[in-house]
């Protein structure tokens, strides 16, 4: 009898090593007591991937350079380079390694007094390159929990073996982040933070359909959703060195200002390709309005605004006294509005917004007449209950705008539930095949049982005092009454909808007040 062949356990693809590498890390780090879970691990992770990416990057540029015959200036000098403190198996590690890394002044891996490799790091943005900024940005903004040396060590002697010269690791490293990214957003949706499913995302680029040599720009842009998908929909139309610096260094711009998210922003746009991305590292909304100018439009807003928090008062005197309030997705609403481009070339725009910002009085009602006055809101995309799960209950729609001129008509577009669905769920979330119909529809656009077109003239209503008033809360008219008898989960929900608006009222009338007293 033949002798059966021992089945190695070793990953055979690209994908299966890369995930056993991962996933040994994650095993690894939860042993250290200064760890507390995936939002501490995740980007302990993420800053030790990105100075390998760094090195692997440079070190390819360094090649480049020799073969032109030029000299090569690094980005990270000698000793703080990934190779030359981090590349060997039996380097500097337990608490020598920790003190290289956490102290302003330290002793070296190459036996030299100097700034720790923090410290370094952080000191970069006195450099004359992007990318140096980048890494200043960074680095100054994190925090080493880590606590043993011994198990970092076990942490950079695993990542040592990603290869990020080599474009399929790198193409499916990106999609191994990107599944870290979903659950570094499960565990962070606990604590009242959620970020965009990828197929609404993948819809709004889609729709939209940015072009090469525009714009673009994500002033609220968490972990990069938006702006990875817009960097893959522009490099598809790369076709020349040009196209692609102005791909690389003219097209993408974001704004995050909590470190955590702005960390892996800059890791997924990294593994992505975008080589030194732009992204603002503090609060795009403590501009004021009026101080902005042609010179800081841009062509094309995609974005997610978050909805739900509150504003430190300096950021509200950064609004008119009369749309100042505590939603934050408001605050933002008019921030995309003053920063689209105006003409020869009108910028747009698609915004995810809660339900309450198409039908509560006070600010929303006031920013609705503005946006339908001073812009052209084309088409609202009423997405399905669930799609936010488990996060948040919130009914929510997509917003898409222009500056070409004001809205004359409304198109509403009412994504269905997939049969014998009633709510999507953690489990079985939204897909992007579910779009399809509506993307066909967007081309050739007609009235059907989920589209339906309203002029705004029968939109506007004179409220008090004659002040008009606009509500874009507009049911299906072909839609099947609802029944009463509603199911616990979804009665559970609209209570909860309810309350939101109902809290939504009373801020604004107690701002009313506040402003009666004065």
């Amino acid at each position: 009898m033949a002798k059966r062949t021992k089945k190695s356990n070793e990953p055979k693809t690209t994908a299966e090593r890369l995930g056993s590498v991962i996933k040994s890390c994650r095993q690894i780090m939860r042993k250290d007591k200064g760890l507390s879970g995936d939002l501490d691990r995740l980007p302990l992770l993420t800053w030790v991937m990105f100075l390998k990416f760094l090195d692997d990057l440079e070190q390819i540029e360094e090649s480049r350079a020799k073969m032109r015959g030029s000299k090569y200036r690094p980005t990270i000098e000698s000793p703080y380079r990934w190779r030359d403190w981090a590349a060997q198996e039996n380097g500097v590690t337990g608490p020598e390694l920790i003190a290289f890394i956490n102290q302003e002044e330290a002793t070296r891996p190459d036996g030299t007094k100097g700034p720790g490799l923090f410290a370094y790091l952080s000191g970069l943005h006195n450099g004359p390159t992007s990318r140096k900024r980048v890494i200043a940005s960074v680095f100054s903004r994190l925090t080493n929990r880590i606590q043993s040396g011994y198990i970092l060590r076990d942490v950079i002697n695993q990542v040592t073996s990603i290869h990020f010269d080599a474009q399929d690791e790198l193409f499916t490293l990106g999609h191994l982040y990107e599944s870290m990214l979903r659950e570094m957003r499960d565990a962070a949706g606990d604590s009242g933070e959620f970020y965009t499913p990828r197929p609404v995302v993948r819809f709004m680029v889609e729709a939209l359909n940015p072009r090469l040599g525009e714009t673009i720009l994500d002033p609220a842009c968490g972990t990069g959703g938006f702006l990875v998908e817009t960097f893959n929909h522009l490099g598809k139309q790369v076709k020349t060195v040009e196209d692609r610096r102005v791909l690389q260094e003219q097209s993408i711009y974001g704004g995050e200002a909590k470190p955590l998210p702005y960390l892996l922003c800059q890791m997924n746009l990294l593994l992505h390709g975008l080589e030194a991305p732009q992204i603002d590292p503090e609060n795009s909304l403590r501009f004021p309005l009026n101080e902005i100018g042609d010179r800081d439009r841009v062509d094309v807003i995609l974005t997610n605004p978050p909805f739900g928090g509150e504003e430190e008062r300096g950021i509200l005197n950064n609004f008119p006294e009369d749309k100042q309030t505590t939603e934050t997705a408001l605050l933002f609403l008019q921030l995309i509005m003053r920063k689209l481009k105006r003409s020869p070339k009108p910028g747009r725009a698609a915004v995810v917004v809660p339900n309450g910002t198409l039908s509560n009085p006070g600010v929303p009602d006031r920013l609705r007449l503005e946006l339908v006055s001073h812009f052209n809101l084309h088409t609202i995309v009423r997405l399905p209950n669930g799609v936010f799960s488990p996060y948040t209950p919130i009914p929510t729609n997509i917003l898409f705008f222009d500056r070409s001129a004001s809205t004359e008509s409304i198109w509403f577009y009412e994504l269905p539930l997939p049969d014998g669905r009633k709510n999507y769920t953690k489990t079985k979330p939204l897909q992007f095949e579910e779009f399809s119909v509506c993307l066909k529809w967007w081309v050739k656009r007609k009235e059907t049982a989920h589209a339906w077109k309203v002029k705004i003239a029968d939109l506007l209503k004179s409220g008090n005092g004659n002040a008009l008033s606009c509500n874009l809360d507009i049911r299906n008219p072909k839609a099947d009454e609802p029944l009463e008898h509603l199911p616990p989960d979804q009665l559970a929900d609209r209570i909860l909808n309810r309350e939101h608006e109902v809290i939504s009222i009373m801020e604004e009338i107690k701002e009313l007040l506040e402003g009666l007293g004065r």
